[in-house]
């Protein structure tokens, strides 16, 4: 991709599944990486299998002050900032019957409220600085509806509508854009999905299957090269053509 070489980025929830993946691909194109993500073990492990990686920083990113915190030294570590992808999430599957006050707020305050404080630290430096990208995580949940994810799909949902806010007041020096991806065949969707649920999903999609991790990677370094130098406030869907039919294509 133009222009990605040398580029400095923080990857959140980047020790693992999609994140790890686009740890990888942004290493590969030449840049400098840094990880927040708050599983000790998981980032010494993305750190021997992804040895280009400069950093990986534990924090929550639901801490505000935790985040404000980890960016002091990330920015430090990285001798700048970017590019911010904004990746760590968090998802239960439950009835929204069941879905108790603690489970609904754990899971905003990951995928909402986390958003907000890495981007919001992210676009305060870029701001005072050169600019930059910050790219949020968004799912096809939060555009169409979905059973047993209520509390996730209000947070993607969210994070679609603080992603073209951001976009409007920080332009024309960030841009910003969101990823939308549907079914992918990360630890977290296995850890949830039997076989059998898997295989029922992928008669749904068009493509007749899940993406791979290293596909949205893909899709996140594109957004954040040159090549996409006049994309910002949009998000964009990665799902097999799964949604493209609505209930014609169920």
């Amino acid at each position: 991709m133009r222009g990605l070489k040398g580029k400095r980025v923080l990857i959140t929830g980047g020790a693992s599944g999609i994140g790890a993946a686009t740890a990888a691909r942004f290493v590969e194109e030449g840049c400098r990486v840094a990880i927040l993500d708050r599983d000790p073990e998981a980032c010494e492990k993305v750190s021997r299998e992804v040895p280009g990686i400069v950093g990986t920083f534990l924090g929550d990113v639901s801490d505000a002050q935790r985040v404000q915190h980890s960016f002091g030294n990330i920015i430090l570590g990285l001798g700048g900032l970017d590019v911010v992808i904004n990746n760590a999430g968090i998802s239960v599957r439950h009835s929204f019957l069941d879905i108790t006050p603690e489970e609904w707020s754990k899971v905003l305050a990951v995928n909402l409220s986390g958003v907000f404080y890495v981007a919001q630290a992210a676009g305060r430096y870029m701001m005072e600085n050169r600019g930059g990208v910050i790219l949020n995580m968004a799912s096809t949940n939060g555009i169409v509806g979905h059973p047993y994810y209520a509390d996730y799909n209000a947070t993607k949902a969210g994070v679609i509508e603080l992603t073209k806010s951001m976009a409007l007041e920080l332009a024309p020096k960030v841009r910003v854009n969101a990823v939308a991806p549907g079914y992918v065949l990360t630890p977290m969707q296995r850890a949830e999905y039997t076989d059998e649920m898997l295989e029922a999903v992928n008669r749904k999609i068009p493509l007749g299957r899940h993406a791979q991790p290293e596909e949205v990677a893909g899709l996140f370094a594109y957004l954040a090269s040159d090549d996409a130098a006049y994309l910002t406030g949009s998000v964009y869907v990665m799902d097999g053509g799964e949604t493209a039919g609505g209930l014609a294509s169920r």
